[in-house]
């Protein structure tokens, strides 16, 4: 079995694969200081509590936009399975090209993102992963990766609304009964998700207006996918593991 690991800048998810099969899965806090050795509690307690061998794992892998983080879990995977993972990122020998003005810039996730659908779908594809940041991901059928879009996320918007406006508390982000609101946590979650909604699409449809040569399908990853998917028109599908699928196809091209 392999443990995939996908760092962003607010969350980690984590998941156990056996061949393509999603096993357990965790979502973990990436801004929480931690040593090496709490990495290793954590992830047995984890494992622990999921009734699995630890010893059964024979490998991982990592993608990161944290490079502090990245160095520091890589130590406690090697410390847990005996061996150092795998990383994803710009400068992995994968089966992919990132036809960008500067290739090595380009994030990690979008790295699996462009792995996972070039392997597993094998057609045009845009890539709308809701995290900390908004990213659209355009991958063509080929597994070439020719740019897209980030904006903010929907719970970074969210925040800074809440820590510039003195009036308006912290809500939390679940669907709006209706668009307009009559109390203000009901204004604010109907601004916040509608909000995200339409400009989601919108971005989608300009993007497809541009890459005229595409007819691409639209995937929706990330924390909040399955949450927007109801608001999103231009959603084809969502799959919530995309990306660490991705870390896993890495890890076993990589490792081959």
């Amino acid at each position: 079995m392999i443990l995939a690991f996908d760092i962003g800048n607010t969350e980690t998810t984590a998941a156990l694969f056996d061949g393509d099969r999603v096993g357990p899965h965790w979502r973990l806090t990436t801004n929480l200081p931690r040593t090496p050795d709490e990495y290793v509690l954590l992830l047995r307690s984890l494992f622990a509590a999921a009734g699995i061998d630890i010893a059964s794992v024979t490998g991982s892998a990592i993608c990161s936009v944290v490079p502090p983080v990245t160095q520091t879990l890589a130590y406690a995977c090697l410390e847990c399975f005996g061996r150092s993972p795998a990383i994803i990122d710009a400068r992995s020998a994968l089966p992919i090209r990132l036809e960008v003005d500067e290739p090595f810039t380009v994030g990690a996730d979008r790295i699996a993102n462009t792995l996972a659908v070039s392997q597993l779908r094998k057609r045009d594809t845009i890539v709308v992963d809701l995290g900390t940041a908004t990213t659209y991901d355009c991958v063509t059928a080929d597994g070439t990766f020719i740019g897209g879009v980030i904006q903010p996320g929907v719970g970074t918007s969210a925040e800074t609304l809440f820590r510039r406006t003195a009036q308006l508390t912290a809500t939390e982000l679940i669907p709006p009964r209706k668009v307009i609101g009559t109390r203000t946590d009901e204004c604010i979650r109907s601004g916040v998700l509608y909000g995200a909604a339409d400009s989601i699409d919108g971005l989608v449809r300009r993007i497809k207006k541009e890459w005229t040569a595409a007819n691409p399908v639209v995937v929706a990853t990330g924390g909040l996918a399955e949450t927007l998917r109801p608001y999103c028109e231009t959603f084809d599908e969502v799959d919530a593991f995309l990306t660490l699928q991705g870390v896993r196809i890495g890890y076993e091209l990589l490792t081959r």
